[in-house]
């Protein structure tokens, strides 16, 4: 089918991550609830479908005192966040002992996936899974049911290269003995879980633990140490990672110092709060690709100032060293203005997003949501405050000690973010979100800062029924962009025709072009501009 077809595009210059000017870059949309309701909904959670961007999971501790009951809330939307769906209450049985502190997942099926604890006599960890986008939910699987367990963190392996493709993780401390950290995973989640795995014997507690997938199908985990003294603030971040599929680990004990904010906040009607860590992989095709970031809450430290400050460092050697610390949110420091609760991810382009509270716009007692973003591996940061109100944190009664959820998060997707956090400004707490589009205004500067020639991952991939392919160039010249099958074949000519310098995007979607007919499986496109080829794989499923 050689030159099947042929058109033409007007190109776009928005995605090196050295393109950016700092500040310049995001469109912040309009603050909302995602899920009005007169429940509580607190320590929140979002995640991305692997091959829809459209598709977002997000979940909840959801709280009603009379009569009491905990659960997971569910909340989706399968057109970018324009609209949203779900329920307070997730369905899987047995809805009577669901005891909340969710994670969440989607594997490569689409299959939405949701871990739990249970509530007495049926202490554990549970997960469920949703073949429906989250309307109807599966019985539990039991993960491990001998104790009491901080909430698991989960991951699946949605990246088709690896060679854990669709496997899913979960990994949480044991709250006895040492405190332990222990792992299990599974590659299917409506089958059983493997045998537990404990990650560490250090003598010292943990806390926290966090898992992420790295780019070559490594498992990494992040967790803190914590003083044995109230109020048992974090003193060090451990670091464990596997490159067989969580068979087995190799453990690096205190990676680096920290000092954690572990305890309440008295300004703050004395809200419990922490320093527990949250990990992020770079997977984009920047320079920065394969980059782990961890990023913490610590005072008293260098760089940490007197007051809480968000702090990042990260690992570009697959966590054998680490940096020291960068202090990521840029108001004065030692200013007496405190920082909370960070959640990162990498978007495509390798910008660093760091979501968290912050009161350095408003009174001591009141809070508000400010994300900073590096575009070029934390060395530079701009500062962003996305919330356009503010509240005053309360802790929510009958929980715990100052109780107002432990932690919120932030998702990237294509050319948009997805923060979702607590705000109690309507009487209860509520998950409130903003779009956030990354949109760089600076085309002349973007185009002087390319300087090389570069062809990027197709997003998403796998893909059905369309992916974005772009690249960049140089200089002026014929540009040809072919697709092939695993044979060799020629499958289409996407592009064939004289460029000036710049960066390109475009959208292929099978669905416009359906006498195309392809099939599910392994096709590659190869960008050719006369002194450089470059070929890179992509999946279809449908």
């Amino acid at each position: 089918m050689k030159n099947f077809f042929h058109f033409t595009f007007n190109f776009i210059i928005l995605i090196s991550s050295a393109s950016f000017s700092q500040g310049s870059e995001l469109n912040i949309g309009a603050n909302y609830i995602l899920y009005p309701s007169n429940v509580n909904q607190s320590e929140v959670f979002i995640t991305a479908h692997p091959t829809n961007p459209d598709v977002l999971f997000a979940s909840a501790n959801t709280i009603v005192f009379v009569p009491f009951f905990v659960s997971e809330g569910i909340y989706v939307t399968t057109n970018g966040g324009n609209n949203w769906f779900g329920s307070d209450t997730c369905n899987g049985p047995n809805i009577s002992f669901h005891q909340g502190d969710p994670g969440v997942s989607i594997d490569r099926y689409g299959r939405f996936i949701l871990t739990r604890l249970g509530k007495q006599p049926f202490y554990g960890i549970y997960s469920h899974y949703s073949t429906d986008n989250g309307i109807n939910w599966s019985p539990q699987k039991t993960i491990t049911s001998e104790g009491e367990f901080e909430k698991a963190s989960i991951v699946s392996d949605n990246n088709p290269t690896s060679p854990y493709y669709g496997r899913t993780y979960a990994a949480w401390v044991k709250l006895s003995g040492t405190f332990p950290v222990e792992f299990s995973f599974t590659d299917d989640i409506s089958q059983s879980w493997n045998q537990i795995l404990t990650i560490n014997s250090f003598t010292q507690r943990s806390s926290g633990a966090d898992i992420e997938i790295g780019i070559n199908g490594e498992v990494f985990i992040a967790y803190a140490l914590v003083s044995d003294i109230s109020p048992f603030n974090e003193t060090a971040i451990s670091f464990a990672k596997s490159i067989d599929g969580g068979t087995t680990w190799s453990v690096m004990n205190n990676v680096f110092p920290i000092n954690g904010i572990n305890g309440t906040l008295p300004q703050k009607s004395n809200i419990r709060v922490n320093g527990l860590p949250r990990i992020a992989v770079d997977k984009s095709n920047s320079s920065n690709r394969g980059t782990i970031y961890i990023v913490t809450t610590q005072k008293n430290l260098t760089p940490a100032g007197s007051d809480p400050d968000i702090i990042l460092y990260k690992s570009t050697d697959n966590g054998l060293s680490w940096s020291g610390g960068i202090r990521v949110n840029q108001d004065a420091l030692n200013n007496g203005k405190t920082q909370y609760f960070p959640a990162i991810d990498v978007d495509q382009y390798g910008g660093i997003n760091i979501i968290y509270y912050d009161d350095r716009t408003t009174t001591n007692d009141s809070a508000s949501v400010f994300l900073s973003r590096s575009t070029d591996g934390g060395l530079t940061w701009s500062d962003f405050n996305i919330s356009d109100h503010n509240f005053k944190p309360q802790p929510i009664g009958g929980l715990g000690q100052g109780y107002q959820g432990d932690n919120i998060d932030i998702v990237c997707v294509g050319d948009k973010m997805f923060p979702v956090w607590m705000d109690n400004s309507t009487g209860i707490y509520q998950i409130w979100t903003a779009a956030i589009s990354i949109n760089p205004n600076n085309v002349e500067d973007a185009i002087d800062l390319i300087t090389d020639f570069r062809l990027f991952q197709n997003y998403p991939n796998p893909f059905n029924p369309s992916t974005r392919i772009s690249w960049q160039s140089p200089v002026d010249g014929w540009q040809t962009l072919k697709i092939f099958d695993v044979l060799g074949n020629e499958v289409a000519t996407l592009v064939n025709e004289f460029r000036p310098k710049g960066f390109y995007e475009i959208n292929f979607s099978i669905a416009q072009w359906p006498e195309i007919n392809l099939k599910s499986g392994i096709y590659f496109y190869q960008l050719n501009t006369g002194e450089y080829t470059e070929t890179k794989k992509m999946v279809l499923i449908r």
